[in-house]
């Protein structure tokens, strides 16, 4: 494999785990600076965009044409469960009065994540609760957008880089 080729595999598998990271510290600085407390729902999609970028680390580390096809595949699959979480949190979740014995409450304590990192992963807010906005945009459309740029980003991660034609 030619030394661009890894170049430009590591960058993009790159690009892809600190954009998720990034969006991680943003809903933290969310909640601890400017007190939007999260939902299960919320908790739950902070956990597949940790997820989505541990994925992409192998890619990283050694860029190769298997490795950035299994990275791809694996943070496309966790983007779309996201824009899932997202969809859900929205038109279903955020009209409840209650997030208690969801889907997304199950993973997280099954998980033990609000034991263990409670302050990145303890739901502190119902789902109606935690429905704000962010410029006049549901917060979690924001997060629904960011995991289709990251699929968009793992999917072209999966091409070799080449020139536009």
């Amino acid at each position: 494999m030619s030394a661009r080729l890894e170049r430009g595999i590591r960058v993009r598998f790159a690009a892809i785990a600190l954009t998720a990271v990034a969006a991680v510290g943003a809903a933290l600085v969310s909640q601890h600076v400017f007190d939007m407390q999260p939902c299960p729902w919320c908790v739950l999609q902070r956990l597949i965009f940790l997820a989505i970028a541990i994925s992409a680390v192998p890619a990283v580390w050694r860029p190769g044409r298997v490795t950035a096809l299994a990275a791809a595949v694996a943070a496309s699959l966790l983007a779309l469960s996201g824009v899932a979480a997202a969809l859900w949190q929205h038109f279903v979740a955020a009209t409840s009065s209650t997030c208690a014995l969801t889907l997304a409450e199950r993973i997280v304590a099954g998980l033990r994540l609000d034991a263990l990192a409670p302050e990145i992963f303890a739901p502190r807010a119902s789902c109606a609760d935690a429905a704000v906005d962010l410029l006049g945009v549901p917060y979690e459309f924001w997060s629904l957008g960011l995991f289709l740029l990251l699929a968009t980003l793992a999917i072209a991660g999966a091409r070799p880089p080449g020139r536009v034609r």
